[in-house]
Protein backbone atom coordinates (compact mmCIF):
# COMPACT_ATOMS: atom_id res chain seq x y z
CA UNK A 1 0.00 0.00 0.00
CA UNK A 2 2.79 2.31 -0.10
CA UNK A 3 4.94 4.53 -3.42
CA UNK A 4 8.10 2.25 -2.79
CA UNK A 5 9.73 -0.01 -4.21
CA UNK A 6 7.93 0.34 -7.41
CA UNK A 7 6.03 -3.24 -8.61
CA UNK A 8 6.04 -2.65 -12.12
CA UNK A 9 7.46 0.03 -15.01
CA UNK A 10 6.50 3.41 -15.57
CA UNK A 11 4.87 4.48 -18.37
CA UNK A 12 6.58 4.47 -21.74
CA UNK A 13 6.59 7.56 -23.58
CA UNK A 14 4.57 5.91 -26.05
CA UNK A 15 1.71 4.87 -23.75
CA UNK A 16 2.29 8.40 -21.85
CA UNK A 17 1.37 10.17 -25.30
CA UNK A 18 -1.62 8.36 -25.93
CA UNK A 19 -2.65 8.72 -21.75
CA UNK A 20 -2.31 12.41 -22.63
CA UNK A 21 -4.06 12.63 -25.83
CA UNK A 22 -7.38 10.97 -23.65
CA UNK A 23 -7.16 14.16 -21.93
CA UNK A 24 -8.34 17.23 -23.73
CA UNK A 25 -7.56 20.23 -21.25
CA UNK A 26 -3.75 19.54 -21.38
CA UNK A 27 -3.75 20.75 -24.81
CA UNK A 28 -4.60 23.99 -23.74
CA UNK A 29 -2.66 27.45 -24.06
CA UNK A 30 -2.29 29.78 -21.08
CA UNK A 31 -0.60 32.39 -20.16
CA UNK A 32 0.99 33.94 -23.73
CA UNK A 33 0.21 30.68 -25.52
CA UNK A 34 2.21 28.80 -23.24
CA UNK A 35 1.19 25.13 -22.84
CA UNK A 36 -0.22 24.26 -19.31
CA UNK A 37 1.91 22.10 -17.36
CA UNK A 38 -0.89 21.03 -14.62
CA UNK A 39 0.78 19.74 -11.78
CA UNK A 40 -2.40 20.50 -9.10
CA UNK A 41 -4.04 17.23 -9.39
CA UNK A 42 -3.49 16.88 -5.50
CA UNK A 43 -6.30 19.80 -5.52
CA UNK A 44 -8.26 18.18 -8.53
CA UNK A 45 -7.14 16.00 -10.98
CA UNK A 46 -8.07 16.10 -14.64
CA UNK A 47 -10.59 14.24 -16.68
CA UNK A 48 -10.43 11.76 -19.66
CA UNK A 49 -12.65 11.65 -22.39
CA UNK A 50 -14.34 8.05 -21.19
CA UNK A 51 -15.42 10.47 -18.00
CA UNK A 52 -16.66 13.15 -19.86
CA UNK A 53 -18.48 11.00 -22.25
CA UNK A 54 -19.97 8.70 -19.50
CA UNK A 55 -21.47 11.97 -17.48
CA UNK A 56 -22.95 13.40 -20.78
CA UNK A 57 -24.28 9.58 -21.81
CA UNK A 58 -26.33 9.88 -18.88
CA UNK A 59 -28.22 12.94 -19.32
CA UNK A 60 -28.50 11.84 -23.20
CA UNK A 61 -30.06 8.15 -22.91
CA UNK A 62 -30.85 7.84 -19.17
CA UNK A 63 -32.13 10.84 -17.39
CA UNK A 64 -34.49 9.73 -14.88
CA UNK A 65 -34.44 9.35 -11.25
CA UNK A 66 -33.50 6.02 -9.82
CA UNK A 67 -35.15 4.45 -7.39
CA UNK A 68 -38.21 5.88 -8.23
CA UNK A 69 -40.17 5.74 -11.94
CA UNK A 70 -41.50 2.26 -13.03
CA UNK A 71 -40.90 3.35 -16.66
CA UNK A 72 -38.02 2.36 -18.87
CA UNK A 73 -35.70 5.12 -18.31
CA UNK A 74 -36.06 5.04 -14.66
CA UNK A 75 -35.17 0.81 -14.61
CA UNK A 76 -32.09 1.30 -16.75
CA UNK A 77 -31.15 4.39 -14.63
CA UNK A 78 -31.57 2.75 -11.44
CA UNK A 79 -29.62 -0.65 -13.45
CA UNK A 80 -26.61 1.79 -14.45
CA UNK A 81 -26.67 3.69 -11.27
CA UNK A 82 -25.85 0.36 -9.49
CA UNK A 83 -23.97 -1.21 -11.72
CA UNK A 84 -21.70 2.18 -10.90
CA UNK A 85 -21.79 1.24 -7.50
CA UNK A 86 -20.54 -2.08 -8.06
CA UNK A 87 -17.64 -0.72 -10.53
CA UNK A 88 -16.72 1.71 -7.74
CA UNK A 89 -16.77 -1.13 -5.06
CA UNK A 90 -14.71 -3.26 -6.84
CA UNK A 91 -12.26 -0.74 -7.65
CA UNK A 92 -11.43 -0.87 -3.95
CA UNK A 93 -12.39 -4.56 -2.84
CA UNK A 94 -15.22 -3.47 -1.43
CA UNK A 95 -18.99 -5.42 -2.13
CA UNK A 96 -21.75 -2.70 -3.62
CA UNK A 97 -23.77 -2.68 -0.39
CA UNK A 98 -20.79 -0.97 1.36
CA UNK A 99 -20.05 1.57 -1.12
CA UNK A 100 -22.34 5.16 0.29
CA UNK A 101 -22.68 7.56 -2.16
CA UNK A 102 -22.05 11.63 -0.73
CA UNK A 103 -20.96 14.42 -2.77
CA UNK A 104 -17.37 15.04 -1.60
CA UNK A 105 -15.68 13.31 0.95
CA UNK A 106 -15.73 15.62 3.51
CA UNK A 107 -19.85 15.06 3.40
CA UNK A 108 -18.36 11.00 4.06
CA UNK A 109 -16.16 12.13 7.09
CA UNK A 110 -19.19 14.07 8.15
CA UNK A 111 -21.65 11.72 7.98
CA UNK A 112 -20.25 9.73 10.14
CA UNK A 113 -19.16 12.21 12.51
CA UNK A 114 -22.75 13.16 12.53
CA UNK A 115 -23.80 9.67 13.38
CA UNK A 116 -21.69 9.61 16.22
CA UNK A 117 -23.75 12.47 17.51
CA UNK A 118 -27.00 10.70 16.58
CA UNK A 119 -26.30 8.21 18.31
CA UNK A 120 -25.15 10.38 21.38
CA UNK A 121 -28.55 12.07 21.59
CA UNK A 122 -30.78 9.31 20.30
CA UNK A 123 -31.54 10.33 16.81
CA UNK A 124 -31.44 9.29 14.01
CA UNK A 125 -32.75 5.68 14.38
CA UNK A 126 -29.42 4.05 15.88
CA UNK A 127 -29.41 0.67 17.06
CA UNK A 128 -28.00 1.61 20.56
CA UNK A 129 -25.14 -0.08 19.46
CA UNK A 130 -22.09 1.11 22.50
CA UNK A 131 -19.54 1.69 19.78
CA UNK A 132 -20.94 5.02 18.77
CA UNK A 133 -22.21 6.57 21.54
CA UNK A 134 -19.71 9.49 23.31
CA UNK A 135 -19.66 11.69 26.03
CA UNK A 136 -17.11 13.07 28.43
CA UNK A 137 -14.59 10.85 29.43
CA UNK A 138 -14.60 9.09 25.67
CA UNK A 139 -11.62 10.18 23.62
CA UNK A 140 -11.43 10.90 19.82
CA UNK A 141 -7.56 10.93 17.95
CA UNK A 142 -6.83 12.90 14.59
CA UNK A 143 -3.10 13.31 13.70
CA UNK A 144 -1.32 17.37 13.41
CA UNK A 145 -0.72 16.05 9.45
CA UNK A 146 -5.24 15.94 8.84
CA UNK A 147 -6.77 17.98 6.41
CA UNK A 148 -9.48 20.25 7.92
CA UNK A 149 -11.95 17.88 6.40
CA UNK A 150 -10.63 14.94 8.88
CA UNK A 151 -10.24 17.67 11.55
CA UNK A 152 -13.11 20.27 12.25
CA UNK A 153 -15.92 17.82 12.06
CA UNK A 154 -14.16 15.35 15.04
CA UNK A 155 -13.57 19.15 16.54
CA UNK A 156 -17.24 19.78 16.37
CA UNK A 157 -18.22 16.30 17.78
CA UNK A 158 -16.17 16.54 20.92
CA UNK A 159 -17.97 19.94 21.24
CA UNK A 160 -21.52 18.49 21.04
CA UNK A 161 -21.07 15.49 23.05
CA UNK A 162 -18.08 16.73 25.65
CA UNK A 163 -15.78 14.03 24.11
CA UNK A 164 -11.68 14.94 24.31
CA UNK A 165 -10.10 15.82 20.63
CA UNK A 166 -6.18 14.36 21.47
CA UNK A 167 -3.79 14.31 18.41
CA UNK A 168 -0.39 12.81 17.27
CA UNK A 169 2.73 15.16 16.00
CA UNK A 170 5.06 14.45 13.00
CA UNK A 171 8.53 14.16 13.24
CA UNK A 172 10.53 17.63 11.66
CA UNK A 173 10.92 15.12 8.27
CA UNK A 174 7.26 15.18 8.43
CA UNK A 175 6.53 11.50 9.58
CA UNK A 176 3.73 10.47 11.82
CA UNK A 177 5.81 11.08 15.18
CA UNK A 178 4.02 6.83 17.08
CA UNK A 179 6.43 6.96 19.95
CA UNK A 180 3.54 7.81 22.29
CA UNK A 181 1.02 5.61 20.84
CA UNK A 182 -0.23 3.42 23.51
CA UNK A 183 -0.50 6.42 25.86
CA UNK A 184 -2.47 8.25 22.97
CA UNK A 185 -4.66 5.32 21.90
CA UNK A 186 -5.92 4.55 25.08
CA UNK A 187 -9.56 2.63 26.39
CA UNK A 188 -11.06 5.92 26.22
CA UNK A 189 -10.24 6.21 22.45
CA UNK A 190 -13.52 5.77 20.82
CA UNK A 191 -12.70 6.66 17.13
CA UNK A 192 -9.39 7.17 15.48
CA UNK A 193 -9.30 9.09 12.48
CA UNK A 194 -6.13 9.71 10.03
CA UNK A 195 -5.11 10.07 6.67
CA UNK A 196 -3.49 7.47 4.28
CA UNK A 197 -1.59 9.60 2.25
CA UNK A 198 -1.01 13.81 3.39
CA UNK A 199 -1.66 15.92 1.20
CA UNK A 200 1.14 18.05 2.70
CA UNK A 201 3.57 16.27 3.11
CA UNK A 202 3.54 13.12 0.52
CA UNK A 203 3.58 10.97 3.80
CA UNK A 204 1.92 7.60 3.50
CA UNK A 205 1.12 5.95 7.19
CA UNK A 206 1.46 3.41 8.74
CA UNK A 207 -2.06 1.72 8.52
CA UNK A 208 -1.12 -1.80 10.04
CA UNK A 209 0.58 -0.07 13.23
CA UNK A 210 -2.40 2.27 13.75
CA UNK A 211 -5.24 -0.09 13.11
CA UNK A 212 -3.70 -2.73 15.60
CA UNK A 213 -3.90 -0.19 18.46
CA UNK A 214 -7.33 0.42 17.54
CA UNK A 215 -8.93 -2.81 17.20
CA UNK A 216 -7.10 -3.47 20.70
CA UNK A 217 -8.69 -0.69 22.64
CA UNK A 218 -11.96 -1.37 20.78
CA UNK A 219 -12.09 2.53 18.47
CA UNK A 220 -13.68 2.57 15.38
CA UNK A 221 -11.11 3.88 12.56
CA UNK A 222 -11.61 5.74 9.98
CA UNK A 223 -9.59 6.33 7.00
CA UNK A 224 -9.17 9.89 4.95
CA UNK A 225 -8.14 8.08 1.53
CA UNK A 226 -8.64 11.24 -0.98
CA UNK A 227 -4.76 11.30 -1.33
CA UNK A 228 -4.43 7.35 -1.95
CA UNK A 229 -6.91 5.94 -3.92
CA UNK A 230 -6.06 7.55 -7.19
CA UNK A 231 -2.87 6.97 -6.53
CA UNK A 232 -1.86 3.34 -4.64
CA UNK A 233 -3.44 -0.38 -5.39
CA UNK A 234 -5.82 -0.35 -2.54
CA UNK A 235 -7.93 -3.19 -1.15
CA UNK A 236 -10.16 -2.11 2.20
CA UNK A 237 -9.75 -5.78 3.09
CA UNK A 238 -6.45 -5.67 3.62
CA UNK A 239 -6.09 -2.12 5.63
CA UNK A 240 -7.87 -3.39 7.74
CA UNK A 241 -9.84 -0.24 8.62
CA UNK A 242 -13.86 0.46 9.62
CA UNK A 243 -14.79 3.36 7.44
CA UNK A 244 -13.22 5.07 4.60
CA UNK A 245 -13.66 8.53 2.62
CA UNK A 246 -12.66 9.01 -0.90
CA UNK A 247 -13.45 12.29 -3.64
CA UNK A 248 -13.94 11.59 -7.36
CA UNK A 249 -12.60 14.34 -8.29
CA UNK A 250 -9.08 13.75 -7.07
CA UNK A 251 -9.19 10.16 -9.04
CA UNK A 252 -10.15 11.48 -12.68
CA UNK A 253 -13.87 11.71 -12.06
CA UNK A 254 -15.78 14.40 -11.93
CA UNK A 255 -16.50 16.90 -9.33
CA UNK A 256 -19.97 16.60 -6.69
CA UNK A 257 -19.65 12.63 -5.79
CA UNK A 258 -17.59 11.06 -3.20
CA UNK A 259 -17.58 7.34 -1.50
CA UNK A 260 -17.98 6.48 2.24
CA UNK A 261 -16.71 2.93 2.40
CA UNK A 262 -18.26 1.09 5.57
CA UNK A 263 -17.93 -2.54 7.01
CA UNK A 264 -21.60 -3.88 7.08
CA UNK A 265 -21.84 -3.96 10.12
CA UNK A 266 -20.87 -0.87 10.87
CA UNK A 267 -22.74 0.55 8.46
CA UNK A 268 -26.19 -1.11 10.06
CA UNK A 269 -25.46 -0.04 13.14
CA UNK A 270 -24.67 3.77 12.45
CA UNK A 271 -27.47 6.58 12.57
CA UNK A 272 -28.34 8.23 9.71
CA UNK A 273 -27.45 11.44 8.88
CA UNK A 274 -29.24 13.19 6.46
CA UNK A 275 -33.38 12.14 6.08
CA UNK A 276 -36.03 12.58 3.89
CA UNK A 277 -36.72 10.81 0.53
CA UNK A 278 -35.20 7.46 -0.68
CA UNK A 279 -33.71 6.79 2.68
CA UNK A 280 -36.85 5.34 3.78
CA UNK A 281 -38.62 2.14 4.16
CA UNK A 282 -42.00 3.23 5.73
CA UNK A 283 -43.56 6.08 6.87
CA UNK A 284 -46.22 7.38 9.15
CA UNK A 285 -46.94 10.74 10.57
CA UNK A 286 -45.53 9.96 14.03
CA UNK A 287 -42.39 7.86 12.73
CA UNK A 288 -40.21 6.07 9.82
CA UNK A 289 -38.26 3.72 9.75
CA UNK A 290 -35.31 3.44 7.15
CA UNK A 291 -33.96 1.51 3.95
CA UNK A 292 -31.58 -0.87 4.48
CA UNK A 293 -28.18 0.37 3.90
CA UNK A 294 -26.96 1.90 1.59
CA UNK A 295 -29.70 3.75 0.54
CA UNK A 296 -30.69 4.90 4.24
CA UNK A 297 -26.91 7.22 4.14
CA UNK A 298 -28.31 8.35 0.09
CA UNK A 299 -31.51 10.81 0.91
CA UNK A 300 -32.99 12.76 -1.96
CA UNK A 301 -32.43 12.20 -5.71
CA UNK A 302 -28.28 11.22 -5.91
CA UNK A 303 -25.82 12.53 -8.12
CA UNK A 304 -26.57 9.63 -10.92
CA UNK A 305 -24.35 11.20 -13.19
CA UNK A 306 -21.38 11.93 -11.49
CA UNK A 307 -21.46 8.64 -10.08
CA UNK A 308 -21.43 6.84 -13.32
CA UNK A 309 -18.70 9.46 -14.28
CA UNK A 310 -16.71 8.10 -11.29
CA UNK A 311 -17.18 4.65 -12.26
CA UNK A 312 -15.79 5.29 -15.86
CA UNK A 313 -12.70 6.81 -14.18
CA UNK A 314 -12.16 3.66 -12.37
CA UNK A 315 -12.02 1.57 -15.12
CA UNK A 316 -10.12 3.83 -16.62
CA UNK A 317 -7.56 3.43 -13.82
CA UNK A 318 -8.33 -0.21 -13.67
CA UNK A 319 -7.32 -0.33 -17.48
CA UNK A 320 -3.97 2.13 -17.26
CA UNK A 321 -3.26 -0.32 -14.02
CA UNK A 322 -2.76 1.01 -10.51
CA UNK A 323 1.14 -0.37 -10.19
CA UNK A 324 1.59 1.10 -13.39
CA UNK A 325 -0.38 4.47 -12.05
CA UNK A 326 1.82 3.86 -8.61
CA UNK A 327 5.72 3.48 -10.51
CA UNK A 328 5.12 6.36 -12.94
CA UNK A 329 4.38 8.59 -10.27
CA UNK A 330 6.73 7.36 -8.15
CA UNK A 331 9.43 8.23 -10.85
CA UNK A 332 8.27 11.18 -11.20
CA UNK A 333 8.00 12.06 -7.64
CA UNK A 334 11.80 11.27 -7.37
CA UNK A 335 12.57 13.68 -10.22
CA UNK A 336 10.86 16.34 -8.41
CA UNK A 337 12.99 15.37 -4.99
CA UNK A 338 16.12 15.40 -6.94
CA UNK A 339 15.39 18.52 -8.14
CA UNK A 340 14.81 20.47 -4.81
CA UNK A 341 17.84 19.18 -3.38
CA UNK A 342 19.51 20.47 -5.93
CA UNK A 343 18.28 23.61 -4.80
CA UNK A 344 19.70 25.26 -1.64
CA UNK A 345 17.32 28.02 -1.61
CA UNK A 346 14.16 25.49 -1.75
CA UNK A 347 13.33 23.80 1.32
CA UNK A 348 11.51 20.64 1.15
CA UNK A 349 8.31 20.16 3.79
CA UNK A 350 7.92 16.81 3.73
CA UNK A 351 10.18 13.24 3.46
CA UNK A 352 13.00 13.56 1.32
CA UNK A 353 13.08 9.96 0.10
CA UNK A 354 10.88 7.58 -1.81
CA UNK A 355 9.88 5.50 0.92
CA UNK A 356 6.18 5.24 1.71
CA UNK A 357 5.60 8.50 0.33
CA UNK A 358 3.30 10.07 -2.00
CA UNK A 359 3.24 12.43 -5.15
CA UNK A 360 2.69 15.47 -3.22
CA UNK A 361 5.59 17.85 -3.04
CA UNK A 362 5.18 21.05 -0.89
CA UNK A 363 8.77 23.70 -0.35
CA UNK A 364 8.75 27.14 0.46
CA UNK A 365 11.34 29.68 -0.63
CA UNK A 366 12.93 31.18 2.26
CA UNK A 367 12.09 35.31 2.35
CA UNK A 368 9.09 35.01 -0.68
CA UNK A 369 5.50 33.91 0.33
CA UNK A 370 4.49 30.87 -1.49
CA UNK A 371 1.72 32.94 -3.43
CA UNK A 372 4.99 34.31 -5.11
CA UNK A 373 6.26 31.86 -5.94
CA UNK A 374 3.24 30.60 -7.47
CA UNK A 375 2.36 33.61 -9.72
CA UNK A 376 5.76 32.91 -10.77
CA UNK A 377 5.33 29.66 -12.14
CA UNK A 378 1.79 30.36 -13.33
CA UNK A 379 3.37 33.62 -15.53
CA UNK A 380 4.92 30.34 -17.53
CA UNK A 381 2.00 27.82 -17.14
CA UNK A 382 2.80 26.00 -14.36
CA UNK A 383 0.05 25.44 -12.21
CA UNK A 384 0.96 24.27 -8.42
CA UNK A 385 -1.02 24.93 -5.54
CA UNK A 386 0.10 27.62 -2.77
CA UNK A 387 -1.53 28.49 0.87
CA UNK A 388 -2.10 26.36 3.84
CA UNK A 389 -4.00 23.31 1.65
CA UNK A 390 -6.38 23.07 4.15
CA UNK A 391 -3.85 21.66 6.98
CA UNK A 392 -3.13 25.00 8.91
CA UNK A 393 -2.28 23.46 11.70
CA UNK A 394 0.17 21.33 10.16
CA UNK A 395 2.08 24.54 8.61
CA UNK A 396 2.10 26.22 11.93
CA UNK A 397 3.91 23.05 13.24
CA UNK A 398 6.33 23.77 10.83
CA UNK A 399 6.14 27.35 11.39
CA UNK A 400 5.66 28.34 8.32
CA UNK A 401 2.20 30.19 6.98
CA UNK A 402 2.19 28.79 3.50
CA UNK A 403 3.79 26.50 0.81
CA UNK A 404 3.69 25.73 -3.26
CA UNK A 405 3.06 22.25 -3.68
CA UNK A 406 3.56 20.13 -7.12
CA UNK A 407 1.29 17.14 -7.35
CA UNK A 408 1.51 14.33 -10.01
CA UNK A 409 -0.81 12.25 -11.76
CA UNK A 410 -0.77 9.75 -14.59
CA UNK A 411 -0.53 12.39 -17.27
CA UNK A 412 2.40 14.08 -16.14
CA UNK A 413 5.58 13.66 -18.05
CA UNK A 414 9.16 14.23 -17.06
CA UNK A 415 9.16 16.89 -19.87
CA UNK A 416 6.73 18.73 -17.35
CA UNK A 417 9.01 18.08 -13.89
CA UNK A 418 11.69 20.03 -15.69
CA UNK A 419 9.56 23.60 -16.96
CA UNK A 420 8.51 23.00 -13.23
CA UNK A 421 12.39 23.71 -12.46
CA UNK A 422 13.23 25.94 -15.36
CA UNK A 423 10.01 27.91 -14.05
CA UNK A 424 10.94 27.72 -10.57
CA UNK A 425 14.16 29.19 -11.57
CA UNK A 426 13.24 32.66 -12.19
CA UNK A 427 12.45 33.37 -8.51
CA UNK A 428 16.19 33.68 -7.32
CA UNK A 429 16.87 36.45 -10.40
CA UNK A 430 13.16 38.63 -8.98
CA UNK A 431 13.71 38.02 -5.78
CA UNK A 432 17.14 38.35 -5.16
CA UNK A 433 17.49 34.95 -2.94
CA UNK A 434 19.76 31.76 -3.19
CA UNK A 435 22.96 34.19 -4.17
Amino acid sequence: MTLSPPVAAPFSDAELARIRDDFPILTRRVRDDRPLVYLDSGATSQKPYAVLDAERGWYERLNAAPHRGAHALSEEGTEGYEAARATIGGFIGAPAHEIVFTKNATEAINLVAYAFSNASTGGGGGSGDPRFGLGPGDEIVVTVMEHHANLIPWQELCRRTGATLRWFDVTDSGRLDLTGLTGVVTERTKVLAFVHASNVLGTVNPVPELVDRAKAVGAVVVLDACQSVPHLPLDVAELGVDLLAFSGHKMLGPMGIGVLWGRSDILDAMPVFLSGGSMIETVTMERATYAPVPQKFEAGVPNAAQAIGLAAACDYLTDLGMDRVSAHEHALTGLLLDGIRERPWVRLIGPDDLVDRGGAVSFVVEEVHAHDVGQILDDQGVAVRVGHHCAWPLHRRFGIAATTRASVAPYNTPEEIAAFFTALDRVPAIFGVGR
